[in-house]
């Protein structure tokens, strides 16, 4: 029986723009799912995500697990982990 921590929570390991301001995420569990930000209106050191120009320019910060944008700003891969399980892939 393997146990399992239940504090853990899976790392972002891939992103990929798939909409204006979507999200396609896969996290290190092999869960998928789309996660959808058209509707936030970021402000403050978040702001630059408003543009559709500098959000496509996301990456994965593969040590930390999470999103990565230019400047520094990133997002928990929590609050990700939890809309992408609410959107998920489903296979073909």
């Amino acid at each position: 029986m393997k146990i399992v921590d239940e504090s853990y929570l899976p790392a972002v390991v891939g992103v990929a723009v798939v909409g204006d301001r979507v999200l396609r995420l896969l996290f290190s569990d092999g869960a998928a799912g789309d996660v959808d930000f058209s509707a936030e209106r970021w402000t403050g050191v978040l702001s630059p995500l408003n543009d559709p120009a500098y959000f496509a320019r996301v990456t994965v910060d593969p040590e930390a697990g999470t999103l990565v944008w230019p400047d520094g700003i990133d997002l928990a891969p929590e609050p990700l982990y939890e809309e992408a399980k609410a959107h998920p892939l489903l296979a073909a």
